[in-house]
């Protein structure tokens, strides 16, 4: 009942968008304002509360937009395992192009759908998708889609896998962003710790094995295997931005940018200056990195920046003044060279072990504490260049920049304000005051008060897009619900946010679009935030143990607008004992909508 009523209040308050008088104190009956102001409200959905409510998928099925209603919904495009034009959606390969095999033997396809974008074959004209699947060994594929020109409906006609052998293939391809250019910037998340791998090459991945060596025809489990010898398995292979250019179905180029350093990246996203990239880093103990290319739509070269956080309050989420240091100037070209001549962690930095006791290092070497712990470094002469870009977190910790942000997701922009939104998952681990491990022989820079629903951040960017300070925008909040509640899964009310992690931004219509991956709501969710009204509203939901990865607006699409919505690993997290056949898990990749066009 507390849901139903929500999502009335949180519809009945996003109007106040329709018109803006009401915050002066009065509205005309006229509603002139409404005629001249940009606006979008969602209907909400509830939070589900019944076990089929929970096993469906529930989509806001309409909007009003300036003043306007139109009926919209999730529409599915594809989903795992979906075979499209002799295509198989999902399934990966070895480097020789041979589909890797599950456990029983069956080809193995992946639910581990992420980011989608919709791009324009710069040849021929038409409408692609290029689509992320995180996992080790990765794959992302692109997709020619029909659009129908009466009604927006997006249909696959022919998908395949796009071929990285030349990168090693590819690794846990996370979230992305499209171009100002109209190319696709796709990541690769937690890069493996070099500083870990074995002479032989092992990569001892925490989170994902050695899985990688599959890719190459090699068992992940062998510990004796000269995997970086014979095998290619090179730890600096992963951990990057690629942009991918559709030209058409058969003309697909991909390039790592290796000048935007090396981490875990979430996303990249290019300001409208076509040169300005932040850089978001996933894991504990992270950083936010700044990127400036040396000419505009060219992401081969530039300057590399890392974020100091100076904090001004601890409050609601917290804010501080930005200050960027530079990690230096570098070229694809460069690093690709340290790469190919196999350069080794033991390379570019001296170690030594902390004091036990008080945790001070050696004269000579410099504390930090990143992803990789408490350590004891110092770069070797002449190696700068090389750890700025191979080891960017490290490297970024020495001189200086902040590594203690915890789960730092996604990245958006809303132009007419020069506002830059991030989504914090967690706020907890380095980001808590003298963490006693994360804070661990580090600076403690941040320090704010744990919050396990996670909050949603603002940077203010100034005439050249370099933001100058990071402020708390909207929070989730910790609530216990009573055993016998349909919500007593949850940690988090699920009248708001939980574990924030990609946002976009409907530019014009004050809005940002909020998406969870959280395991302290029941069911993740998809939120309308209208940041000048301060209106929340549910706006999609998704089944039992999924995430809802990487939403991302697009205006206008051949006279339509479109929120792409994918639904990752469904019953893979959680509650896999309620999966009601093996057909459910099988994730989504589609869309909210459509909308008419929106620029």
């Amino acid at each position: 009942m507390g849901n139903q009523r929500f999502s009335t209040v949180g519809t009945v308050l996003g109007t106040v968008a329709l018109c803006s008088a009401m915050l002066l104190g009065g509205c005309s009956s006229d509603d002139s304002q409404a005629a001249t102001d940009k606006s979008i409200v969602f209907t909400g959905v509830k939070a589900p509360e019944t076990d089929a409510e929970k096993q469906s998928i529930l989509a806001s099925s309409k909007a009003t937009i300036n003043g306007k209603e139109y009926s919209i919904g999730f529409n599915t495009i594809m989903r795992s395992g979906d075979v499209v034009g002799g295509g198989t959606f999902g399934m990966i390969y070895d480097k020789n192009g041979n589909p890797l095999k599950a456990s029983d033997g069956s080809n193995y396809i992946s639910n581990d759908n992420d980011f989608s974008s919709l791009l324009t074959g710069k040849t021929d004209g038409k409408l692609y998708m290029v689509s992320h699947f995180e996992m080790s060994p990765g794959a992302m594929y692109v997709t020619e889609l029909n659009q129908d020109k009466a009604t927006g409906k997006l249909t696959p006609v022919k998908t395949k896998n796009i071929d990285f052998s030349g990168f090693g293939g590819g690794w846990v391809h996370c979230a992305g962003s499209v171009t100002p250019w109209g190319t696709h910037l796709g990541s690769e998340e937690y890069e493996p710790d070099a500083r870990k791998v074995t002479a032989s090459g092992y990569l001892n991945k925490d989170n994902y094995g050695n899985t990688q060596a599959l890719y190459f025809g090699l068992d992940p489990n062998s510990t004796a295997t000269d995997y970086f010898t014979n095998g290619g398995l090179n730890a600096y292979n992963y951990g990057w931005q690629i942009e991918v250019k559709v030209n058409s179905f058969d003309s697909v180029t991909s390039t790592k940018h290796y000048s935007m350093g090396r981490i875990a990246h979430e996303l990249g996203y290019v300001t409208p200056n076509k040169k300005t990239t932040y850089i978001s880093d996933d894991g504990p103990n992270v950083g936010l990195f700044r990127y400036e290319a040396d000419t505009a739509e060219n992401l081969t070269s530039g300057e590399l920046f890392v974020a100091k956080w100076t904090q001004t309050a601890s409050t609601n989420g917290g804010s501080a003044d930005i200050s960027w240091i530079s990690l230096g100037k570098a070229t694809d070209a460069e690093i690709k060279v340290y790469i190919d001549q196999k350069i080794k962690f033991t390379d570019m930095f001296e170690t030594a072990t902390p004091d036990a006791t008080t945790n001070a290092c050696a004269t000579g070497f410099t504390s930090i504490n990143t992803t990789t712990g408490h350590e004891c470094l110092k770069v070797k002469t002449g190696m700068e260049k090389a750890a700025s870009r191979l080891e960017t977190r490290r490297y970024a910790a020495i001189k200086g920049g902040t590594t203690e942000f915890n789960k730092m997701e996604g990245i958006t922009l809303d132009p007419d304000t020069k506002t830059l939104y991030i989504g914090m998952s967690v706020v907890d681990k380095g980001m808590n005051d003298n963490d006693s491990t994360f804070d661990k022989g580090g600076p403690n820079h941040i320090k704010l008060p744990k919050n396990i629903c996670g909050t949603v951040y603002a940077l203010d960017l100034d005439s050249n897009y370099i933001a100058k300070n990071m402020h708390a925008l909207i929070s989730g909040t910790p609530k216990t619900y009573d055993a016998s509640s349909p919500f007593a899964s949850n940690k988090c009310d699920v009248d708001g946010i939980s574990e924030p992690d990609n946002v976009t931004f409907m530019p014009g219509y004050k809005t940002l679009i909020i998406g969870e991956d959280t395991g302290n709501h029941q069911n993740d969710m998809i939120w309308s935030y209208n940041v000048t009204s301060k209106a929340l509203t549910r706006i999609q939901t998704t089944p039992y143990g999924s995430e809802t990865t990487s939403p991302y607006f697009y205006p206008n699409v051949n006279g339509w607008g479109y929120l792409m919505s994918v639904i990752q690993h469904p019953y893979g997290e959680s509650d896999q004992t309620k999966l009601p056949a093996a057909e459910a898990k099988r994730a989504y990749t589609g869309y909210i909508g459509p909308f008419p066009a929106m620029n």
